[in-house]
């Protein structure tokens, strides 16, 4: 995610970091190439005269840009609610740590030094689920962090489960139900850690499915086909009109067409390492934060902040 003050003025014609001209820059390069030469040639083609008058494109574009409205709205709806969901999983683990601190029948709060307590394990366990997740998400390696929060004998279990996210929720929830059994939890309060531990399963499953359900493919075939096919046809249409300007018109053109195309290409999976994807890293540093503060601990790790404008 790109974080940086919003610039003013001409400032804005040249900021380059966050914006989407280095992804788009060989498709502008090749639309005012042909619109340079297409303005030379005086819109001749082997001889032949190409007339084409500003109407079909006016009505072209009034549609394109409709279908590129209607996709980039759709994209930003799979990212919003893929950030609604990570907040809700902050909500769910804070809860989570808060009712295991306050409402089980030990004589004091657990702390950062009691390894061997159940409640401790818990905690650790919720702070892994939440880094298990953004690296499932992103296909990247769980196990660094696994090594550093989990006991040996999670790790192990960790390591030869199908879903590392499920095994975990699986190993609270084993750890709540003994602790029920020895009196050391209420049933009503029972009921309400397990459904924090449901919430946190819920927005886990939420992920998954905006990660495995792309949108439809033909959307984003035709998007780019009419794209193209307009920006490639315009300076035909332009070059009897306004001359000479006919290249910065059609380079003006392609960069809001490509340029909204290619943002909701990006933002359509919201759980990479893109400029414009959700903060990942970020959001899981702050969960640990929040969780090791809630066990007591004095030494918390560092909030994350932007790196040459980029929070990943």
């Amino acid at each position: 995610m790109i974080v940086r003050d919003r610039p003013h003025g001409l400032k804005l014609l040249f900021v380059l970091r966050g914006s989407v001209l280095p992804r788009i820059a060989w498709q502008l390069a090749a639309s005012t190439a042909l619109a340079i030469a297409v303005t030379l040639a005086h819109g001749v083609v082997f001889e032949r005269k190409i007339t084409l008058t500003t109407v079909p494109f006016a009505l072209i574009g009034l549609a394109l840009a409709i279908f590129l409205g209607f996709r980039n709205n759709a994209a930003y709806d799979r990212y919003w609610e893929a950030r609604k969901l990570w907040g809700d999983l902050g909500l769910r683990a804070r809860s989570f740590a808060r009712q295991v601190q306050t409402l089980l029948h030990f004589d004091a709060p657990v702390g950062p030094q009691d390894a061997d307590d159940p409640r401790h394990r818990l905690i650790l366990r919720t702070i892994a689920f939440a880094s298990a997740l953004r690296h499932q998400l992103r296909g990247t390696d769980p196990l660094p962090d696994m090594r550093r929060l989990l006991s040996a004998g999670d790790q192990e279990g960790f390591a030869a489960a199908a879903c590392g996210t499920d095994y975990l929720l699986r190993r609270n929830g084993d750890a709540l139900g003994l602790l029920l059994r020895t009196k050391r939890l209420d049933p009503p309060v029972a009921a309400d850690l397990d459904q924090s531990l449901t919430g946190l399963a819920a927005a886990a499953v939420g992920c998954e499915r905006i990660r495995n359900t792309p949108m439809p493919f033909a959307y984003t075939l035709l998007l780019h086909r009419t794209a193209w096919l307009y920006c490639f046809l315009l300076p035909f249409g332009l070059v009897d009109t306004v001359g000479f300007m006919t290249p910065f018109v059609v380079v003006i053109v392609a960069y809001t067409f490509f340029g909204l195309a290619a943002l909701g290409d990006e933002i359509e999976d919201p759980f990479g390492l893109s400029d414009h994807h959700l903060p990942l890293d970020a959001l899981c540093r702050d969960i640990e934060r929040h969780l090791l503060e809630a066990l007591g601990s004095a030494s918390l790790p560092e909030a994350l902040a932007p790196v040459d404008s980029k929070l990943t």
